[in-house]
């Protein structure tokens, strides 16, 4: 499994705009996942990197965790606004781990409470989704070109410039 701490070593430019663009969107999302047809859905998420992991916790009983319940690949989209993308976007691609660990999920309720004050210390999680990241990209707009920066485990980053 990519760590966090492993994600940002090997590709640090892409973690750098998905860390910014995550934090000026308010942590805001956009989660694509499989419908059981087969379809694409894609649903708001605020993931929260936790103890070197990439958490996608949120409301319990809803669809996009049911989707990741039945296939665990994923697509994390940060929200973008701005057509002419001026400060970027980032992609992160992977799989989920369900952790079924309840000593996890205290820490993380506190960490929760403790950031922003939402209480759900103590409530039990039915998922709690840890990303696997299989790869990564970013769009940067510069002037007269486009930059498109890739990244797989293990390989580095890698850019692409469009005229």
């Amino acid at each position: 499994m990519t760590t966090w701490s492993q994600f940002t070593e090997e590709a640090p430019s892409i973690a750098a705009v998905f860390q910014r663009r995550h934090q000026a969107t308010g942590k805001l999302c956009m989660l694509a996942t499989l419908r059981a047809d087969g379809s694409p859905r894609i649903s708001p998420i605020e993931p929260m990197v936790f103890e070197d992991m990439l958490v996608l916790a949120g409301m319990p009983n809803t669809r996009k965790f049911d989707d990741l319940a039945r296939d665990p690949r994923f697509c994390l989209h940060t929200a973008t606004v701005d057509t002419r993308v001026s400060d970027g976007d980032a992609k992160l691609f992977g799989t989920v781990t369900d952790l079924q660990d309840e000593t996890v999920h205290a820490r993380f309720a506190q960490k929760l409470f403790d950031d922003s004050g939402f209480d759900i210390r103590g409530e039990r999680f039915d998922h709690f989704y840890v990303a696997d990241l299989t790869g990564a990209s970013t769009v940067e707009v510069d002037d007269d070109h486009l930059d498109i920066t890739v990244w797989k485990p293990g390989a580095g980053e890698t850019v692409v410039r469009k005229h």
